[in-house]
């Protein structure tokens, strides 16, 4: 993918290692939950499948992360005894959440709860505090939905997609009171888009149960195509 940030060898065929750079965080000192998945699921032989990403733990920055085959469909990743992460592959579809309006998008962004209050404001997703960050700020929508305008960095990867489908699925229930972390993603990447392409990206809230928020995310592109897609676990923290 080019992305200097995606750093990985193979080892016999069945381990590959990743390193989360140190400015890819989410909460302090700790992966961004998309970038993290994204990584993973790019350093996993999915063959046609759509791989789901489990964390398990704070994803740590800076160190090699193991991401082990296990031989039956799924994968671990590991610092040293640590469990952080499994990844398997799933076949349930992923329904798209629907597109709105470049103008809908930038209206929504500028209500950004974020901008206001923000519960991880080292996130690299959707911090405004972080010049360096991708700087989506999905604001809500009319129905509930989230919306915001994404400019594709210089660097296009797979990390970049999933981070970009990971925080505006989590606004749709979080504030910086009531904080949520991502559990559990998977994606489809449908297309890459272009750098400087600038893209829409909407969140929808499935069902909250408890701690527990099931939401999608769909990301479009400039002429208004389906490029990615996402369902994710996010889960309330104290």
């Amino acid at each position: 993918m080019g992305d200097r940030h995606v750093k990985s060898e193979r080892l016999n065929g069945m381990t590959e290692h990743i390193v989360i750079d140190a400015d890819r965080t989410g909460p302090p000192a700790t992966g961004n939950g998309g970038w993290t998945s994204g990584l993973v699921a790019g350093a996993v032989d999915a063959g046609a499948g759509t791989v789901e990403v489990t964390l398990r733990q704070p994803p740590p920055v800076g160190v090699p992360l193991a991401v082990v085959d296990q031989g039956d469909g799924g994968w671990a990743v590991w610092d040293g005894g640590l469990l952080v992460a499994t990844a398997t592959t799933r076949t349930a579809e992923i329904e798209p959440v629907p597109p709105v309006s470049r103008t809908e998008a930038l209206a929504a962004s500028g209500r950004y709860p974020g901008h206001l209050s923000h519960p991880f404001p080292t996130c690299y997703v959707c911090s405004p505090q972080r010049p360096d960050g991708l700087r989506i700020f999905p604001g809500p929508l009319p129905d509930g939905r989230t919306a915001a305008t994404f400019t594709v960095p210089p660097q296009v990867s797979l990390p970049v997609l999933w981070a970009a489908l990971d925080c505006p699925g989590g606004w749709t229930v979080l504030s910086g009171e009531h904080p949520f972390v991502l559990g559990r993603i998977a994606a489809i990447v449908d297309a890459m888009p272009e750098p400087d392409d600038e893209c829409v990206v909407v969140g929808r809230l499935v069902r909250r149960e408890g701690r527990k928020a099931l939401v999608r995310t769909s990301l479009y592109g400039p002429d208004g195509g389906l490029l990615a897609r996402a369902e994710a676990t996010w889960i309330a923290v104290a």
